[in-house]
């Protein structure tokens, strides 16, 4: 982990600092060809197959049934139920706003009704990991706003705990209102929800965080009659903060992200030398203690650095890092964020720390990775969301733009589409 000053970056030093854990998928993308076109092939029984290779279970139906969920509830603390209750409130109460503000319109003009109408998608596959430990979480920031949206059937997929579902995620998905839970993960669960089997139906775009597989097997069947949300790498944060933050608030904040994950990108930028070294010795004598989560914090450190800077600068890299979490530590965090163009989700002052994101503001934590923010919003209502266009036309509507569209069809060569009109003027 690097101190240093924003402008004394080298060219290679930056580009390594933005560019930050990009997956190479190239060479695992044979692998997952050959899952993907074996469960496509095979169905449950190629299903059946790679459980047994990844998970060693064998599971022969791959459907949570009620008694599964109902015997969930008896497996978890009473408190567990009660947080997802309250956190699932929350995240529904702001995708609730987030749909309400969704409009549809229309514009009336020379005998041309032009507009726009909002359908939900029909059918929704939410992939929660289940690796190093299970999301609940995860499953109410899927799950949630493809409800809210009005989405038709919404169908879980997260790896077996044994030959059982995790109790978390089934009483996560029974109180977000999932229609359907199966017990399989990895890229064949992907590929079970792009092409449907036996038992798993097909759905129209798959959203969730994965591990490199799961990531790569939703950018293979990308296009293949089924959307993804987008592309999700390791976790990452940026931190802007001024010489009043607090190093404790700062140092825990950068830890809590760097626990995530051995790849996970952590940066911190400050406006002084001095406030950076305060912070970083906080956050090594942090981790000097008993840390939990230590080697995988230690792991993420590789892909972290404290640089400095005055606050322009600050801002300014953010903007190209384009980071999945930006907490913003000043003075006055809303006059810095009037400057702030790429990020997934922002975090305002110093009592907005990343993990009220995670689980209970009611914003969504699916975010975009690896400077994906550039281009992608967050999970949201609008992901589950399709906006027809809609054009009513009087005959003197179709009159007054008539000559507009037979020239153009003309000089493109399609003259069917001008005798489309012309006929219609006779």
């Amino acid at each position: 982990m690097i101190i240093k000053k924003i402008t004394d970056l080298t060219d290679e030093e930056k580009t390594t600092l933005i560019n930050r854990n990009k997956m190479n998928l190239e060479n695992i993308y044979p692998i997952v060809r050959e899952i993907l076109d074996n469960v496509k092939n095979n169905g449950d029984s190629a299903l059946k197959e790679y459980t047994k290779k990844f998970d060693k279970v064998d599971i022969d139906d791959f459907k949570v049934h009620k008694e599964e969920i109902e015997k969930a509830y008896n497996r978890i603390d009473y408190k567990i139920i009660e947080a997802i209750e309250k956190a699932h409130d929350n995240i529904k109460s702001f995708h609730e706003i987030q749909f309400k503000n969704l409009k549809e319109w229309e514009i009336n003009k020379n005998g041309i009704k032009a507009g726009q109408i909002i359908r939900p998608i029909e059918k929704a596959g939410c992939y929660v990991p289940g690796g190093r430990a299970f999301y609940p979480s995860t499953v109410l920031m899927t799950v949630v706003p493809a409800k809210v949206a009005g989405v038709e059937k919404v169908v879980v997929v997260s790896p077996p705990n044994g030959t059982e579902g995790n109790p978390a995620t089934l009483v996560a998905s029974d109180i977000a209102k999932a229609d359907e839970i199966y017990k399989i993960g990895g890229a064949q669960a992907i590929g079970a929800l792009a092409y449907g089997t036996e038992t798993i139906p097909k759905v129209d775009i798959i959203v969730g965080p994965g591990n490199i597989f799961v990531t790569a097997a939703k950018m293979m069947v990308y296009g293949n009659n089924v959307a993804i949300d987008f592309p999700a790498g390791p976790s990452e944060v940026l931190i802007i903060c001024d010489e009043k933050a607090n190093n404790d608030y700062v140092a825990i904040d950068f830890l809590a992200q760097a626990e995530h994950d051995p790849n996970s990108s952590c940066i911190i930028t400050t406006t002084s030398k001095e406030k950076a070294e305060a912070i970083k010795n906080k956050i090594m004598e942090l981790i000097n203690k008993n840390i939990k989560r230590k080697e995988i914090i230690n792991s993420s450190l590789k892909n972290s650095a404290i640089l400095y800077g005055n606050l322009d600068e600050c801002i300014n890299l953010s903007n190209e890092y384009a980071p999945e979490h930006l907490e913003i530590i000043t003075e006055n965090p809303r006059e810095v964020l009037k400057y702030i163009k790429n990020a997934g989700s922002i975090f305002l002052g110093s009592y907005s720390p990343v993990p009220v994101g995670d689980y209970a503001s009611g914003t969504n934590h699916v975010l975009p990775t690896s400077r994906c923010a550039k281009m992608y919003s967050g999970l949201s209502v609008d992901t589950f969301i399709k906006k027809p266009t809609v054009q009513e036309l009087t005959k003197e509507g179709l009159e007054s733009i008539s000559d507009i569209v037979i020239t153009l069809a003309e000089a493109e060569g399609l003259y069917n589409h001008a005798e489309s009109v012309k006929k219609r003027l006779i």
